[in-house]
């Protein structure tokens, strides 16, 4: 059985497709529970709707390290770092930078 808060979040999402919003909930559930395959489609469909300011950017790049996708996970990654900067979040920008710079090539 499914977590009931996916599944309510899924319900809602069927009935409106397009909020942004219910796509990020359902995202940050599946995060919760590892689920990385999933939460990175909910976080790309989130991002497909709304203009980040680089959160989900990070949280996308988090998912994708997990699954070992490194160039995918290292561009959310960069693309976090324009959207906090262009949102006036350099601090977020900053965490952002230090995770691939530890990271190395």
């Amino acid at each position: 059985m499914e977590n009931p808060r996916i599944e309510a979040l899924r319900r809602m999402i069927e009935r409106n497709p397009n909020d942004p919003r219910l796509r990020f909930g359902l995202a940050l559930e599946l995060e919760k529970l590892e689920r990385w395959e999933d939460a990175a489609r909910e976080l790309r469909a989130y991002l497909a709707l709304a203009d980040d300011e680089g959160n989900a950017w990070g949280r996308l790049g988090r998912a994708l390290r997990a699954l070992g996708r490194d160039d995918e996970a290292k561009d959310a990654y960069g693309r976090g770092i324009e959207a906090a900067y262009r949102h006036g979040h350099p601090s977020m920008a900053a965490e952002f930078e230090e995770i691939l710079e530890e990271w190395g090539d």
